[in-house]
This record gives C-alpha cells, structure tokens and sequence, in this order.
C-alpha cells in the first residue's frame, strides 16, 4: 500500500478529529548560548507542541490539558485557538503553570530542567470519553511520569485502544523526574502493546528498555526512531525503512524537533486515511518514506527558528 505525496487530501471523514493528551508549559529559553543568558519565555510541552504543529497543518485536533488561569495558563490557550487546535477538553484550574528551564548546546541542542510542583497540567481530571468522532489519541512525555495526570491519561489510552481509537506514544523521558522507572517502564509498556503508533528516540529506547522489535512483538503497529542529524527509521513487522535528516535549513535549535515529527506523521497518516494500526502495518516501504521524508521536513522548519514553531501548511505549500 502506497500512499502518493503528502498534500492534505485526506481519504479519511471529514471532522475526524486527533486529541491530544498532555501538558502544556513555557520553556525558559536563553536568548544567547552562554552561561546565565537572559531568558525569555515559550510556550511549550511536548503534547502542547504536537497539537499546534497538527493545527497548523490543517489537521483536526483537539487538546486535552489543564491550563493554569495564571498570564502563561491564558498565553498557551490563546496560541491553541490561533493555531486552530480546538479547545472543548481544556481544563483551567489556579495552580501555577509548569517551567522549564531550557540550556542549549553550541549546536543548538536543549536540555531542560522542570519545575512541575503543584502545577495545573498534571492535575488533570478524567474527560471521561473522547468525542464520537475521534480517529486518534497521542500521548506521552511528563504527563506519563507525574501522578495523579499519569494515571488518567493512561487509563485513558486503554480505554480508547478498547473502542478501536488508534493510540498513539511518545515517551520521550524525562529521566530527572522519574521518581519509580519500574512503574512508568510498565505503564509505557500497557500503552505500546495497544500503540498503532510509537514514535521514540534512541535514549527513549534506551532508558526504556525496549528495543523496536521489542515493541512490535508486544503489539505496537509501528516504530518511528528520531536519530537526530541522522534522519528517521521506521521499524514495521516487514523490517525498516530509513531516510536522511532534512538539511535545507539551518538549524537555529532543536526544541520540538521529535515533537514535530510526531505531529507531521500523524498529520500524514490522517491526510491517508492511515489511522488504524492495521492498515498502518501493512503500509509498505514507499508508503513509509514518503510519511518520513513528510516528517524530516516539517522537523526541518521547526529547527529553523528559535523555540518549538513548526510550519503551518500554508508555509510548506509555498515551496512549491
């Protein structure tokens, strides 16, 4: 099964909807990369991110979090509704919003430190179910790790995996902040086995324990690897398909990168009527570089420009 180029002719009903589940935060970004640089604001979190990139796209999505009522709280939900994300399961509470702290490397890579103590994201209440029209879930990142959000958001993947929504993970650790690794090791490991989708890094895997096969054996669809300057590897019951990082740009720094990998597939997976682990599985190698090189592209724009912007799809039309 091929899927053809990645314009936005979608084969699956109008108004499916992709909710995504997680936090919502402001990265503290240096305005220079040295020591104590000043630091500015940007809206942020690694399923916050996911949701805008999907919006921009023109890909139906809706965001499920909890947004403090604090000017940050108000900042991130203004940029959901401008990034046309739709805000029905936005939750608001009076908690503080979560900070991270961001400190990038001469070539641009970021680390982060997070400051998440009482804060809003991960109090989440249980939405109960997901609109009728879902087509997807994706989850993943701090909300995994910090209790009580931890455990909604996972009994949420089960419960949509059971109704036939497609799930899709991505872990993408924050190992400072696991307080019990054996207790998310096993909760990742729930939500894999029911993944049509998992898209991970190579110190995801590492620090998880699970290699691709690993995760294809216990019942995920697919694996998508970032490896960074080394492009995308997608491990499917067939074997692997690899493709190249997009170099066209240059890269100013990689917040978001893997976070907009993970919004161009399942932006590309929806335009194709992809979103169901079967059909997923029985994509073949054709049908996987064309979502991959889709992908490595809009990581590419990310990259571009300071702090996590990912491409709207007017912006990817215009390079002909």
């Amino acid at each position: 099964m091929s899927t053809g180029d990645d314009a936005q002719h979608s084969s699956t009903r109008p108004g499916r909807r992709i909710v995504v589940g997680g936090e919502a935060l402001v990265d503290l970004v240096p305005l220079e990369q040295r020591p104590l640089a000043p630091l500015a604001p940007r809206l942020g979190g690694g399923p916050y991110n996911v949701a805008i990139g999907l919006g921009r796209l023109g890909t139906p999505a809706t965001m499920l979090t909890r947004l403090s009522t604090d000017a940050f709280g108000d900042a991130l939900l203004e940029r959901l509704r401008e990034s046309d994300v739709d805000d029905a399961l936005v939750q608001r509470g009076e908690e503080p919003t979560t900070l991270a702290v961001v400190t990038l490397s001469e070539t641009g890579a970021a680390r982060y430190s997070f400051h998440v103590a009482g804060a809003a994201d991960r109090l989440v209440a249980d939405p109960g179910e997901l609109p009728a029209d879902t087509a997807a879930l994706a989850v993943g990142t701090l909300s995994l790790i910090l209790e009580p959000g931890a455990s909604v958001y996972a009994d949420l993947a089960r419960r949509a995996a059971g109704r036939g929504v497609f799930v899709s993970l991505d872990p993408n650790i924050r190992a400072a902040l696991v307080t019990d690794p054996d207790a998310l090791r096993a909760r990742l490991d729930a939500i894999a086995a029911h993944a049509g989708l998992v898209k991970l890094s190579d110190e995801d895997a590492r620090w998880w324990g699970r290699s691709p096969d690993d995760l294809l054996a216990a019942g995920a669809g697919a694996v998508v690897v970032t490896r960074g300057a080394e492009g995308l590897l997608a491990h499917t019951r067939d074997g692997e398909v690899a493709i190249a990082a997009d170099t066209s740009r240059p890269v100013v720094d990689t917040i978001g990168a893997g976070d907009s990998v993970h919004s161009a597939l399942l932006g590309h997976l929806h335009a194709h009527g992809l979103l169901d682990r079967d059909r997923l599985a029985a994509l073949d190698d054709d049908g996987w570089r064309a979502a991959l090189r889709f992908a490595a592209r809009v990581a590419s724009w990310t990259c571009s420009r300071a702090g996590a912007e990912p491409p709207t799809r007017a912006e990817l039309d215009g390079e002909g």
